[in-house]
């Protein structure tokens, strides 16, 4: 491992301003609730009609960008969105962000795009620009972003259908955590787990889907381990943080390796993944599936939650269908719960709005078509003032307030 430090200066998760408890949504659909403890999830954020994957990008970084001064602002020279959430076949979201946000035109802007991977292999190039020492004291910063547009359609994927962005900003000043940079693993291959084919719809083989989880963790770690001398599942890394459709998973996930790379009682590997998986599923349990973000609302969770006090590496896994993964790693300490808290992202979870069933079934209605390309729509921001004014400690934020001649509005509320 390089003695070079390079990794994320600052991070921040966006999850909306409403929330639906999952108890409610398996009642309201008619679910077996047998199956909830499968899942291991509580709660799943909601967007609202204002909320697009511009806004929900812009919301997640203003509070870094915010906090940089301007020669800091103007040394971002790399800004990524990553989306399955596209609003148009050619110009990226970035180009939305990269304004509102107010960053340097001397920078290069572009849009990612796979599946719930897409965030980390942006983070991966974006380290490899860094530690190249092309441009010293540079900065990148990467946005995971999109919104749900699930129904009834998707069965027991609706319950951990999350909704918002994270935010990673990363530089030679790793305050959050610094990455092993050169310490990854990759596995990659066709197949047709899911699938957006229309902006409005998504299809999924969900079984075809989670052995393609379980498949690639196997796969990208075997590969960290072959580039990374002594490497080992269960001693090297302190806390794991995996991609989190649902938490349920990552709990199979974690039953699966141990039982391949270090087998052990049933009792020991249950106290292991609460020691190592289980602060890392904080934040996912009541938010749901943030897609490429996921990996990132996972850290943040287990930086938040773990009991750590002094430095401590992290093993994490990323995966999006399609398929791609990787397993890569880094280090956390004391500073990095400090820069974090900055953030209050648990008080701004706390603060979402609770929904009824009823409430949620008519914004799926309002929410299903905005991704769909209108010339012409109003976008009434004024009906949600209440909720907007529940967020703590954000004296503002984007919303999406309609389109003219196919072009994207946005106005600060």
């Amino acid at each position: 491992m390089t003695a070079q430090r390079i990794g994320i200066e600052a991070l921040n998760v966006y999850c909306g301003l409403a929330y639906l408890p999952v108890p409610a949504l398996f009642e309201g659909r008619g679910l077996d609730p047998a199956r909830m403890s499968n899942l291991m999830m509580d709660r799943r954020s909601i967007g609202l009609p204002f909320e697009d994957p511009v806004t929900n990008a812009v919301n997640a970084a203003l509070p870094l960008v915010e906090r940089l001064t301007d020669d800091e602002r103007n040394r971002i020279e790399l800004v990524v969105t990553s989306s399955e959430s596209g609003i148009d076949y050619s110009k990226s979201i970035t180009s939305y962000v990269h304004q509102h946000l107010g960053l340097s035109r001397d920078c290069r802007i572009l849009e990612v795009k796979q599946a719930c991977y897409a965030a980390t292999a942006a983070a991966q190039l974006a380290v490899g620009y860094l530690a190249s020492g092309l441009s010293p004291g540079a900065k990148a910063l990467v946005i995971a972003t999109d919104v749900a547009l699930v129904d009834a359609r998707a069965e027991y994927a609706e319950p951990a259908t999350g909704h918002g962005a994270a935010a990673v900003l990363l530089s030679d000043d790793p305050r959050v955590l610094t990455i092993d940079v050169g310490a990854f693993g990759n596995h990659s291959y066709e197949t047709m787990d899911t699938a957006r084919p229309f902006p409005g719809f998504d299809i999924a083989d969900v079984d075809r889907s989670l052995f393609a989880y379980l498949d690639c963790l196997t796969n990208s770690f075997a590969q960290y381990a072959a580039k990374v001398d002594g490497a080992d599942f269960a001693t090297t890394f302190d806390y794991l943080v995996m991609h989190t459709p649902f938490a349920g998973l990552v709990r199979a996930a974690h039953r699966k390796m141990m039982r391949e790379f270090a087998p052990a009682a049933p009792v020991s590997v249950e106290a292991d993944f609460a020691q190592r998986l289980v602060p890392s599923l904080v934040y996912p349990r009541i938010v749901g599936n943030l897609c490429s973000g996921s990996v990132y609302l996972g850290l943040c969770s287990l930086i938040d939650n773990a009991g750590y006090t002094d430095g401590a590496r992290v093993g994490l896994y990323a995966y999006g269908s399609g398929c791609s993964a990787e397993f890569y790693s880094g280090v956390i300490g004391p500073q990095s719960r400090t820069e974090l808290a900055r953030m209050g992202i648990a008080e701004r979870l706390a603060a979402r709005q609770e929904l009824t069933f009823a409430d949620y079934v008519q914004l799926i209605k309002e929410n299903q078509d905005k991704l769909t390309p209108e010339e012409n729509r109003d976008v009434d921001v004024s009906r949600y003032a209440d909720l907007i004014g529940r967020v703590p400690g954000r004296p503002r934020m984007l919303a999406w307030t309609g389109i003219r001649n196919y072009h994207r509005r946005y106005e600060w509320v």
